[in-house]
């Protein structure tokens, strides 16, 4: 049986995706923060948090004792920031959380992995990557900051590609559309606005499908908008890639 993970897998496309993957027959993990979370039936749960270098690297431990092999990782957990807030590490909490986490985490357990499916935005278009503030909030903004995270991570899909072509791991990511989630909700009178805004927008389940559909394909270093193959975005993804491994310590 084929051995799946999804971070994030207790709520929005994270929980759809893996209720697909069970369903078609994987085994399937969800990395989850409370380890009391529901999951769909038949899914397994590791706890772990995505916020540290060293809550991350726990987490790989944890799945390298789970899991012996890995034919799909689904980086999928994300977080949309309403407020600048750093995590132990002095980094920006969505800088860590969407790009560094993945990239720690692709390090950490690449000679167990197969398949890799990178979940994104169509807004990286939007973002910018500042080598020297964006990592650490200094130009943080609600919106803009969420976009320079999901170009950073991006920009490394390329070089994960070149580095795995020998080994037979393959990684793409995906926009899965604009989909009805929890993601970005600031609470309050302007959440509950957003949540009427939201009703309009796709379900979570329509968001897992292009997912699920990437975990059996054979491709790789593309990115996909839904289900159209798109350009990756320009930019110093060495340099970016040289920064992540000093401030996670991975590789």
């Amino acid at each position: 049986m084929r051995t799946a993970v999804v971070t994030g897998g207790n709520r929005g496309i994270g929980y759809a995706v893996c209720e697909s993957l069970a369903g078609n027959g994987f085994r399937t993990v969800a990395v989850v923060r409370n380890p009391a979370a529901t999951v769909p039936p038949g899914v397994e749960v590791v706890p772990g948090d995505l916020a540290d270098k060293r809550t991350v690297a726990a987490l790989a431990t944890a799945l390298r004792d789970t899991c012996e092999t890995i034919d799909v990782l689904v980086h999928n957990a994300g977080v949309w920031p309403t407020r600048l807030r750093h995590n132990e590490d002095g980094i920006e909490e969505s800088f860590a959380v969407n790009h560094l986490a993945p990239f720690q985490l692709n390090l950490a357990l690449e000679d167990r992995l197969r398949r890799v499916v990178q979940v994104s935005a169509g807004l990286y278009v939007k973002g910018r990557v500042d080598l020297d503030r964006t990592p650490y909030g200094r130009d943080f903004h609600r919106m803009r900051t969420y976009c320079d995270t999901k170009r950073a991570n991006l920009l490394l899909v390329p070089l994960f590609a070149r580095r795995w072509q020998d080994a037979g791991v393959t990684i793409d990511a995906v926009h899965p559309g604009v989909i009805r989630t929890d993601l970005g909700d600031p609470g309050g009178v302007l959440g509950g606005v957003l949540r009427l805004v939201k009703r309009r927008w796709a379900a979570p389940v329509d968001g897992a499908a292009p997912v699920v559909r990437l975990a059996d394909d054979t491709g790789t270093g593309r990115y996909f908008d839904i289900d159209e193959e798109g350009a990756l975005p320009d930019g110093p993804a060495q340099v970016l890639w040289d920064q992540a491994r000093e401030l996670t310590g991975a590789g």
